[in-house]
């Protein structure tokens, strides 16, 4: 029977989480919980030279930072490691092993870099640590690529060789893809290791698999108290001990665990919580960096399934899926909006039919539309305009159209839609598809409308001043469009269709509308009727 050993990830892992600013008495407390509870392994952070010594942080420049953290602190059998990204830790700030509390050392490194990375674990070596090899972002290496890591690994003979499934990718099948093909060609002094992130709620399913495989070779796996740690999370060590103590014998006193659990844990739970969530699925899905789905997620203008066939596109571009590209998601996002190519000439026709000769009131859905709706009222009673409401239906105010360009709102204002569908002609872009099968009076082509230069660039508001200018109304009155003010509670009349949008960005959009309205002032007079800051803005341009 191999001999497994339990390493414990919480003061490095969970770090994600808190910047790892635990305070000191709280990683005091953390250390000694995990030592009485006869962890084999205890992380006990980052050495990043990047950072200054903070007493109450898990994260150090160098080795002699960790020494003043744990001083006075007996580990009794535990082994103590802690982690380096390869490149954020010189040579120079790490002390012979004799002289830190540090047993061994754990380098993380992309697959471009192993070459590099193996050279520095061998200095780590030649300073008397345990070094762990560690594979990041294990789905991203194929066969040859690991024969090759594979063959570094048996020329240097690290302590141990660890899978990383950075981001939650790993099925039971590959899993024992890469287990199979690391045991078998590893030296058999090597340790072999397994770090499980929870995307797919597989952590502690996978760890339980490999630990059933039939080996002589001693395995590692890792785990932190209540899987705390970087976007899902890990296994939680108190499942996993649990487990390892009811079929492999083991005798890790559970009780400290969870008092660790609960006297220093479950606050940070509490107001940051990690593990299980669509966000860490979806990017799991796509395989692809969680970066991508932030990106997308945050315009706060698509549908889940919009956001997937975004990130479907990523496949073609290989390596890149895992490795965050900025410009890339953007070009993404920016194709897909155009993608959908309409012919919408007899539509624009149709609409400038509608419209001519016709007063036009334009409906945001800032909460101006509650607190002057009499000035609103007594507008639409006086001129009888035709009404288009923004990405929103109201239930105050009587609407003839409803301009539709955010998928997003669309899916939220279904029910109200619905029920007023007989009474609201659907105008809508063409990155919008209809629900059930359900047609709308009016489809624009997207292209047109956006601006490629903007911060965002299919702003609904500046879309629809453009289509008035394509159907050829020439003055248009505003209500409800009151600017941002960066708190979205404040921002809309309805709490749900808020942005998080800090107060730069909210001051930077409010001058970006103001250009646009004042660029447009030779082909569209616009008048508000309800306050906004984008009018005041314009006071300035």
């Amino acid at each position: 029977m191999s001999d497994i050993n339990l390493l414990d990830c919480t003061l490095r892992d969970g770090g994600y989480v808190n910047s790892w600013h635990f305070g000191h008495n709280h990683i005091v407390s953390i250390f000694e919980r995990l030592v009485s509870a006869k962890v084999e392994f205890i992380e006990l952070g980052f050495l990043d030279e990047r950072c200054a010594f903070d007493m109450n942080k898990s994260i150090a420049p160098d080795t002699e930072s960790f020494n003043r953290i744990y001083a006075g602190l007996d580990k009794k059998n535990a082994q103590l490691v802690g982690m380096i990204d390869y490149g954020t830790c010189s040579i120079e700030n790490v002390q012979p092993c004799g002289e830190t509390v540090l047993d061994g050392i754990r380098v993380i490194f992309k697959k471009h870099m192993r070459r590099q990375a193996i050279d520095y674990c061998r200095q780590l070596k030649e300073l008397g640590y345990k070094v762990f090899v560690q594979l990041v972002s294990i789905t991203s290496y194929n066969d040859e690529e690991l024969t090759d890591l594979i063959d570094m690994a048996n020329e240097l003979k690290p302590y141990a060789v660890s899978m990383v499934d950075t981001y939650g990718l790993l099925q039971q099948e590959n899993l024992m893809h890469y287990f199979n093909e690391l045991n078998g060609r590893l030296d058999m002094e090597i340790s072999l290791g397994y770090h499980s992130h929870n995307n797919f709620q597989r952590a502690f399913a996978n760890c339980t698999e490999m630990l059933s495989q039939q080996t002589d070779r001693s395995l590692l796996v890792d785990a932190s108290i209540y899987g705390m740690g970087k976007s899902a999370g890990n296994c939680p060590i108190e499942l996993l001990a649990m487990y390892l103590n009811d079929h492999f014998d083991k005798k890790y006193d559970l009780a400290q665990i969870l008092e660790a659990l609960d006297a220093n844990i479950m606050n940070i739970y509490k107001v940051k919580p990690w593990g299980y969530s669509m966000f860490f699925y979806i990017a799991a899905l796509n395989n692809c960096h969680p970066s991508y789905v932030t990106y997308l997620m945050e315009k706060r203008k698509l549908s889940v399934k919009q956001i997937n066939e975004i990130l479907d596109m990523l496949k073609e571009y290989g390596d890149r899926q895992l490795l965050y590209d900025k410009e890339l998601i953007e070009k993404l996002y920016l194709d897909y909006q155009k993608q959908i190519d309409v012919d919408d000439a007899k539509d624009i026709w149709k609409l400038s039919r509608i419209f001519a000769d016709r007063n036009v009131l334009l409906l945001g859905p800032g909460k101006s539309i509650e607190q002057e709706k009499d000035s609103i009222e007594n507008y639409v009673k006086e001129y009888n305009p035709l009404i288009i409401s923004v990405n929103y239906v109201s239930d105050e105010l009587p609407v003839d159209f409803i301009f539709l360009s955010n998928a997003k709102r669309y899916v939220q204002l279904a029910s109200s839609l619905l029920k007023k569908r007989n009474e609201i002609q659907v105008i809508s872009t063409s990155n919008i598809t209809a629900m059930n099968d359900q047609r709308f009076e009016f489809s624009l082509d997207i292209s047109s409308l956006l601006d490629e230069e903007a911060e965002i660039i299919d702003n609904s508001f500046v879309m629809l001043l453009k289509v008035m200018i394509k159907i050829g109304v020439k003055n248009v009155t505003l209500a409800g469009f009151d600017g941002y003010i960066g708190q979205k509670w404040k921002d809309h009349v309805n709490e749900s269709m808020g942005y998080e949008f800090s107060k730069e960005q909210a001051e930077r959009l409010n001058k970006y509308v103001a250009r646009v309205l004042s660029g447009m002032a030779a082909h569209l007079k616009v008048k508000f009727i309800t306050k906004s800051l984008y009018l005041e803005e314009m006071k300035m341009v």
